[in-house]
């Protein structure tokens, strides 16, 4: 199955699921958001209407009508729509941030010296996040890619809603929340994903507003891919990254625009909830309002801010990296909030395995006699197992356990 098809046939199901429960409730609730907007303001709307009639509306203005956050958002509410609000022990707590600590950042110009190389591994093993500096993409192609994000999400929802209703799911993604038919809590955040496919597909379908500054993006990338790869598996005695391992460990990329609108109560929302990646490894490029927090390296109750580097890309160790090393690597629980002034964006790649392939400890891990603490699975079954719930930290690897 090639990763098109797959992608296809994955269960980020935001919209099939929505647009079945809109085709059951229609005859009920056809045009009642908009009578309501006629007559009262949105936020009175989602306040004092029942949470299940409130619910279906909201969706539909969100998901059927393309408006997203960024279309809350944009309606000025002064409170966030309790779909959004969530429970207290869900909250970042801001008495569990380790002041004056943050994770490592590495200079990557001689990424080959021994030196170099072990301080990956150091920070890889330590922290499960570093950050890259002097890794070779220009600072302009950073800018055009940043800013063509920001043009995107502020096209008019009918634009975006054409372009959701006629791109392939393989190909392109926009959605928001992150599975909203398994959350009982929103996330305050709009995405899309464009799976970087071959380049007919990508001609055809990518958005033609940020098309050319995400090809660009993506061809540096995917250099820089390659060799963190290849220092991260020759630390845990892989020395070749053939077209077998390559096809398993980054078969399958996805590159994120992550939008977090400014919210009028940032301290009761999520903008991304704790989580593990089910990637091989991330690679993320911030914008200058930060927000991305990581669980402190004693998997305790703590985190810490990772804070904006100019041009610098944050990598973090996803959950397929842990269970191909049998542990020798962790991929760590991270989170994102939201900012009361100013709209925050994220660019990820995620470096994920070919759908077909099969993950689980490497062979070259076990040499030494090692028990293998996770078993051989599809990936294709690990990625729709993530997609099923809610973020829920790191139980996802669960799936994969002996």
């Amino acid at each position: 199955m090639d990763v098109e098809t797959w992608y296809r046939h994955a269960p980020i199901t935001e919209e099939t699921v929505y647009f079945d429960m809109m085709n059951k409730v229609d005859m009920i609730n056809k045009g009642f958001l908009l009578s309501s907007l006629l007559v009262q303001p949105l936020s009175l709307t989602l306040v004092y209407f029942p949470m299940s009639s409130t619910r279906s509306n909201l969706t539909h203005f969100l998901v059927n009508q393309a408006n997203g956050v960024k279309g809350l958002a944009d309606l000025n509410l002064p409170t966030v729509p309790p779909q959004y609000i969530q429970p207290l022990q869900a909250r970042l707590d801001h008495t569990k941030i380790v002041p004056r600590q943050s994770i490592p950042i590495i200079d990557f110009t001689n990424w080959e010296d021994p030196d170099v190389q072990n301080s990956i591994f150091d920070a890889a093993v330590e922290w499960g996040f570093f950050q890259i500096i002097n890794h070779g993409i220009p600072f302009k192609v950073i800018d055009d890619l940043k800013a063509s994000v920001h043009r995107f999400f502020e096209l008019p929802a009918q634009e975006k809603k054409s372009l959701k209703e006629s791109s392939p799911p393989e190909v392109v993604r926009l959605a928001t929340s992150f599975s909203p038919h398994a959350e009982l809590v929103l996330e305050w955040k709009d995405y899309l994903q464009l799976v970087y496919a071959s380049e007919e597909k990508i001609h055809a379908h990518w958005p033609a507003i940020c098309k050319d500054q995400a090809v660009e993006y993506m061809k540096y990338c995917e250099v820089i891919i390659r060799k963190l790869l290849k220092v991260l598996l020759k630390k845990v005695n892989v020395e070749e990254l053939d077209k077998a391992r390559e096809d398993t460990l980054m078969g399958a990329m996805i590159l994120g625009f992550n939008y977090y609108p400014a919210c009028p109560e940032p301290e009761v929302v999520s903008g991304v909830a704790p989580h593990s990646d089910i990637s091989s490894i991330t690679v993320l490029l911030q914008d200058d309002i930060g927000g991305l927090y990581v669980r402190g390296s004693d998997g305790g109750d703590s985190w810490i801010y990772v804070p904006p580097v100019e041009g610098a890309l944050v990598i973090n160790i996803g959950d397929v990296l842990q269970i191909m090393s049998n542990e020798r690597y962790k991929s760590i629980e991270h989170r994102a909030v939201a900012n009361k002034r100013k709209t925050r964006i994220s660019i990820p790649i995620f470096v994920n395995p070919a759908p077909d392939a099969v993950i689980g400890p490497l062979s070259e891990v076990l040499e030494n006699g090692d028990k293998p603490k996770y078993k051989q699975l599809l990936y294709s079954d690990y990625f729709k197992y993530f997609f099923s719930k809610a973020h829920d930290g790191k139980k996802t690897i669960e799936f994969a356990m002996i």
